[in-house]
């Protein structure tokens, strides 16, 4: 694909981004803002395709697009909480505020990103991803990578403890 067209898709998708984005806040129905979300997490991945990033592509549709909005959707049918109407009733007073400060943080960065360009570096592209990433994940951060799984580990079972019930034996 040549470069005019890469940039035309990126534009494109990061739209389509920040406009479902605005949809899952926004949106006062909670099954509309978790298609808005599949919506999000697709257009993200294909973020990743136009980056050359197949694998987080591919981990992108099956764990977000996927598994993540269909528990999202599961948890709001069993809630039976079909409008957000009544929730975050506290935070709306905020709102105003929050506008504000919106404002000024997008013209700080608007300001930033005009005056001071970023270089740009000579990225070397891998073809085979997930051999390069596990190549990494296995090799160089290691232990970083132990960690976290003694992390999410420990997050499981803590789950698993919070939805079982401390009292029951």
């Amino acid at each position: 694909m040549n470069n005019a067209m890469d940039t035309v898709l990126f534009y494109v998708l990061a739209l389509i981004v920040i406009i479902a984005a605005c949809g899952i806040v926004y949106c006062k129905n909670l099954v509309h803002s978790a298609l808005f979300m599949t919506l999000c997490f697709i257009s993200i991945a294909g973020l990743y395709v136009l980056l050359n990033a197949d694998f987080l592509a591919a981990v992108q549709l099956m764990v977000y697009a996927g598994t993540v909005v269909i528990l999202i959707a599961l948890g709001i049918m069993m809630t039976r909480r079909i409008s957000m109407d009544r929730s975050n009733m506290a935070e709306r007073k905020y709102t105003g505020w929050v506008k504000c400060i919106s404002v000024v943080l997008f013209i700080c960065l608007s300001y930033i990103f005009i005056n001071f360009p970023v270089p740009l570096a000579k990225v070397n592209t891998v073809q085979d991803t997930v051999a390069a990433l596990a190549q990494l994940l296995l090799g160089h951060y290691v232990l970083a990578f132990e960690i976290a799984a003694v992390l999410l580990l420990a997050a499981m079972i803590g789950a698993v403890v919070l939805a079982k019930g401390a009292d029951d034996k």
